[in-house]
């Protein structure tokens, strides 16, 4: 029997630690290929490369039976786009990207690479997920987590998705899982959002920063409150976001 062939990607770079545990974890389930930014592409959310070129460069010294890696010049959602047409041998039976070093829980979807991979793999029709970890390091602990990433990337190989939904998965930093929770999306936003920095030139400068602001911090159905109590967010997204209750409202025009 073919095995399974998994693509993966992140935004954090070809060389991050989060992805090198995910191909670890990955290897269990199948053949892996793994196309990844040559460098840290983080908050790229769908973005893609249109007024230059973009290379591809296999790294035959991260390669092992049963895995190819490939570093690519361009973003996220490139790397998935050019995996699909120039390396994998066939459509690939799920796509993974991450692990991301900090959460893409609420809001912060629509600014990750990590999760605009899995939104493009999603739209090409390949079931696709988003593994993240709320943390500010990047040499991370992520044997809380390993087990769980296995099981839910084996589900939807074995059950696929619904059209047109993909998962965006978060874990908590934590040494032991409360346990996992299916998840909506919490209402809220980034505020505080730049820092001046001195510029040697006398020109304004600033640096992106920010702190998250949860408009619903005692809903218990969101990602964040299942963070903030230390269980593991499964959220499923979309790819449509017609707002079809707004239909009537709109009528008159």
């Amino acid at each position: 029997m073919e095995q399974k062939l998994i693509l993966i990607t992140n935004d954090d770079g070809v060389s991050a630690q989060g992805i090198g545990v995910l191909t670890e974890l990955m290897l269990r389930l199948g053949e892996v290929i793994v196309v990844a930014p040559d460098s840290a592409r983080s908050g790229a959310a769908c973005a893609i490369t249109c007024t230059q070129a973009v290379t591809l460069r296999r790294r035959a010294d991260m390669e092992r039976p049963h895995l190819m890696v490939y570093a690519c010049s361009g973003s996220p959602v490139d790397c998935v786009k050019i995996a699909l047409e120039e390396v994998c041998p066939r459509q690939p039976d799920l796509i993974v990207s991450g692990i991301n070093h900090g959460d893409n829980a609420s809001c912060s979807i629509h600014y990750s690479g990590t999760m605009g991979a899995v939104i493009e793999g999603c739209m090409k029709g390949i079931p696709s997920i988003g593994f993240s970890l709320r943390t500010l390091s990047h040499h991370c602990d992520f044997s809380p987590y390993s087990e769980e990433i296995v099981r839910i990337a084996d589900f939807v190989l074995a059950n696929g998705l619904k059209q047109d939904v993909c998962l965006n998965v978060n874990f908590p930093e934590v040494t032991r899982l409360a346990g996992m929770r299916v998840c909506r999306m919490g209402r809220g936003r980034w505020v505080q959002e730049w820092i001046s920095a001195n510029n040697p030139r006398g020109m304004n400068a600033f640096w992106l920063t920010g702190r998250f602001l949860n408009l619903e911090p005692h809903s218990e159905d969101t990602d964040y409150w299942a963070l903030d109590h230390g269980y593991g967010a499964i959220t499923p997204i979309r790819l449509d976001m017609t707002a079809y209750d707004v239909f009537p409202q709109l009528a008159g025009l």
